[in-house]
C-alpha cells in the first residue's frame, strides 16, 4: 500500500477493512475515481460499516461501465474528471446500465467544478459531495458521506422483487386550494433533476412567478440560476434585498441565506434572513413558504421535490392553513423521499405525483380549472 494512503488512513483513524455484511443486506457501493488514494480511503470508510459494502472499484469510467454490466450496485460515487471518457460524458450510460442506482458526484467545489457538477445533477445524478484535499477526509466528512450513501441507497432495503409503493391517494388533501398567484419550490438531494422535469413541463403561456430554494453550496448558485433559466425558458435571478417578484421571473435563494418575501405597496420583494431554523438548513424552504403564505394570503402553489430531511414542512403548514395548495413529489420518482414525505404524511398535500404531473396540476389550478 503506498505511503500516502497509509498516512491518510492513520491521520483520520479510519477503520481497517473487514468482511462486510452479506451484500443482500447492504447498500452496495461502487467507487469510480482515477485516484487510488481517494478510492482506498472512501472504500475503507464504507467497508467499515455493517450495512454498507463496496461492491466494485474502477479507476476510469470505461472500467466502471464494464463492471456495472456484471455487478449490481445501489449507489455510485463518481469522479467527473478522469482520463479517457470523463464522468460527465459517461453519466448517461452509467444511469442506463445501472438502472435504479443513485449517483453521488464527488466534486471539487470550484466554478469549473460547479458547471460540471450541476450538469450531472440535471442529467440525473442525485447529489454532490466535496472531494477534499489530502487531510480533509476527517470524521465530519466520513459522517456526511455515509449519511448520503444511506439516504440514496434506501431502496436496497426493500424486500427482493418489491416495487416502490405508489400511494398518492392515501395522502391527498380533501379541501381544494386557492387559485395560485405564485409558485414556490423547495428541493434538495435529487431535486435538481426533478426541477428540470417540472420546469420543462410548464407551457410557454404560464406566467406565474416562481421562487426556488434548493440546497446547494453558495458558489454553485450563479451557475444553477443559469441552468434553471435555460430549463424554464424564462429569466432566473438570485434573490436578495429588494429583488422584485414578477410574472415569468424565477427568483432563487442564494447560498448561505434564507429567501423571504414581503409586500411593499403593490409590489412583492424578496429579502434575506440568517436566523437558525429547526431543519438546520441555510437556505431553508420554511422561511420562504411561511412569508409567502402571508404575502399572498394563501394564493400559493408550494412544491416539495426530492430531498433529505423535513425542510419545508413547517412552512407548508402555514400555506395550507392559509388555503394554499401543497404539491409533493411521489415516493417512486424521488431519489430521497424525505421533504415530500414530510407534507404527504401530514395530509397537507393536494397532489402527490411525479414532477411533470405536479406541473400539470399547478397549470390547471392557475387557469381556474375546477379542482378534483
Amino acid at each position: 500500500m503506498p505511503a500516502v494512503i497509509r498516512a491518510e488512513i492513520r491521520r483520520n483513524r479510519l477503520p481497517a477493512a473487514h468482511t462486510p455484511a452479506p451484500f443482500a443486506k447492504c447498500v452496495r457501493v461502487m467507487v469510480i475515481d482515477d485516484s487510488i488514494t481517494v478510492r482506498t480511503v472512501l472504500s475503507r470508510m464504507i467497508d467499515g460499516e455493517a450495512d454498507l459494502a463496496v461492491a466494485a472499484q474502477a479507476s476510469t469510467a470505461e472500467q466502471g461501465l464494464a463492471a456495472l454490466r456484471s455487478t449490481r450496485v445501489d449507489v455510485i460515487l463518481l469522479d467527473l474528471e478522469m482520463p479517457g471518457i470523463g464522468g460527465l460524458e459517461a453519466l448517461p450510460a452509467i444511469l442506463d446500465i445501472a438502472a435504479g442506482a443513485q449517483v453521488l458526484v464527488v466534486s471539487s467545489l470550484t466554478t469549473d467544478g460547479a458547471e460540471a457538477t450541476l450538469s450531472a445533477l440535471q442529467m440525473g445524478a442525485a447529489d454532490t459531495m466535496l472531494k477534499p484535499r489530502p487531510g480533509g477526509f476527517n470524521e465530519d466528512y466520513r459522517g456526511n458521506l455515509l449519511a448520503k450513501i444511506r439516504a440514496l441507497g434506501w431502496k436496497s432495503a426493500l424486500p427482493a422483487n418489491a416495487s416502490v409503493p405508489q400511494r398518492p391517494a392515501a395522502y391527498a388533501r380533501a379541501m381544494p386550494p386557492r387559485r395560485p398567484r405564485v409558485v414556490a419550490i423547495g428541493a434538495s438531494t435529487g431535486g435538481i433533476h426533478a426541477l428540470n422535469l417540472f420546469l420543462r413541463r410548464l407551457p410557454a403561456h404560464f406566467d406565474l412567478p416562481i421562487l426556488i430554494t434548493q440546497h446547494l453550496p453558495d458558489n454553485f448558485m450563479a451557475v444553477f440560476a443559469r441552468q434553471m433559466e435555460a430549463a424554464a425558458g424564462r429569466e432566473a435571478v438570485l434573490g436578495g434585498e429588494g429583488v422584485a417578484v414578477l410574472p415569468r421571473r424565477i427568483v432563487i435563494a442564494p447560498g448561505g441565506a434564507h429567501m423571504i418575501v414581503r409586500r411593499s405597496g403593490t409590489d412583492v420583494l424578496t429579502g434575506l434572513a440568517h436566523h437558525s431554523v429547526r431543519s438546520g438548513c441555510r437556505p431553508s424552504v420554511d422561511p420562504m413558504f411561511a412569508t409567502l403564505a402571508e404575502a399572498y394570503d394563501g394564493h400559493v402553489a408550494a412544491v416539495l421535490l426530492s430531498g433529505m430531511g423535513r425542510d419545508g414542512t413547517e412552512g407548508a403548514e402555514r400555506i395550507a392553513a392559509a388555503g394554499g395548495g401543497i404539491y409533493a413529489q411521489d415516493e417512486a420518482s424521488c431519489a430521497v423521499w424525505g421533504m415530500p414525505r414530510g407534507v404527504a404524511e401530514r395530509g397537507l398535500a393536494c397532489a402527490v405525483s411525479p414532477p411533470q404531473a405536479l406541473a400539470d396540476r399547478i397549470v390547471a389550478a392557475a387557469a381556474g380549472v375546477p379542482w378534483r
